[in-house]
């Protein structure tokens, strides 16, 4: 069962040297898609305006929502966002948050057993993919020549329940220590995607298979997805539509020598913003680089 108040610790995720901190979406309706992230993860509404939301935990900010109600609706053939995928820092957190969704009769889109990760897949009201999954231990993944075996199976819900008494169990908040574990996105081509965010971020390849590729700081699954599923072909994200706007990479080294000469060697943009710098992938998506606070 739970151990002592293990949900306020990160997992191992975001204690690597680079990690995703904050995911920026654009919405047409910010009043809805606001509700909808505090009452699926339980985040704190931790700012807002008549032209943002900022939603977290643990103090932590998580999802910045933008409002903007003039925005094209998003479009799965073109570049942008497949799913923000929020990690729980523990299994019993997950199972919590299961019956959670269970009583409040949340649809899903699908659930997953990944070998490394047991996930559930849900849709927000304007179309953003979300993740919510727990990680196994580290010392359960298997690698084989330097890459992640990674599988997509029948995921067992009712094991998962058994980490903790499903008729009693409360899920009033999000865990202190839920983070975006990893974030997930449509490109126009693998190739492109891995030349950004292996050269010019420095992630480093854990998994390329059937149209997806995988990426990681510190032998973590995944930081960074990038699939073709949908969206092959795909040139610069149009600017005017909701869905992704931006998301950040946290890095102890932020801004240091290293990282600018690989974004300028990319031949990436670059520009100076508070506690870091932004490019943007091939694709448009803009890419925060910030110093981990």
């Amino acid at each position: 069962m739970d151990a002592t108040n293990p949900s306020a610790t990160p997992t191992f995720a975001n204690r690597t040297p680079l990690r995703i901190g904050t995911v920026g979406l654009i919405a047409r309706d910010l009043d809805r898609l606001t509700n909808y992230y505090r009452d699926l993860l339980g985040l704190t509404v931790l700012d807002r305006s008549a032209k943002f939301a900022l939603l977290g935990a643990g103090g932590v900010a998580l999802l910045e929502i933008e409002h903007r109600p003039n925005a094209k609706p998003d479009d799965q053939a073109h570049a942008g966002l497949y799913h923000t995928a929020f990690l729980m820092p523990t299994r019993q957190d997950h199972a919590r948050w299961i019956m959670h969704i269970v009583r409040n009769q949340t649809p899903i889109s699908g659930a997953s057993d990944h070998g490394v990760s047991e996930a559930f897949y849900l849709d927000d009201p304007e179309g953003n993919g979300i993740e919510v999954y727990n990680d196994r231990p580290r010392e359960r993944w298997n690698w084989e020549n330097g890459l992640i075996n990674m599988t997509t199976k029948q995921l067992d819900i009712e094991a998962i329940l058994k980490e903790i008494e499903p008729a009693s169990a409360t899920y009033l908040a999000a865990p202190d220590g839920l983070r975006v574990g990893h974030i997930h996105l449509r490109v126009g081509a693998i190739d492109k995607a891995e030349e950004f965010y292996r050269g010019a971020l420095g992630l480093e390849l854990t998994r390329r298979r059937g149209g997806a590729t995988f990426m990681s700081s510190g032998s973590y699954h995944h930081h960074v997805g990038a699939n073709v599923w949908h969206s092959d072909g795909a040139g610069r994200r149009d600017d005017d539509r909701a869905g992704l706007g931006w998301f950040s990479v946290e890095s102890d080294g932020a801004a240091d020598d290293a990282t600018l000469a690989r974004i300028k060697a990319a031949n990436a943009p670059l520009q100076p913003i508070p506690g870091g710098v932004e490019t943007n992938d091939p694709f448009g998506t803009r890419v925060r680089v910030l110093k981990a606070d």
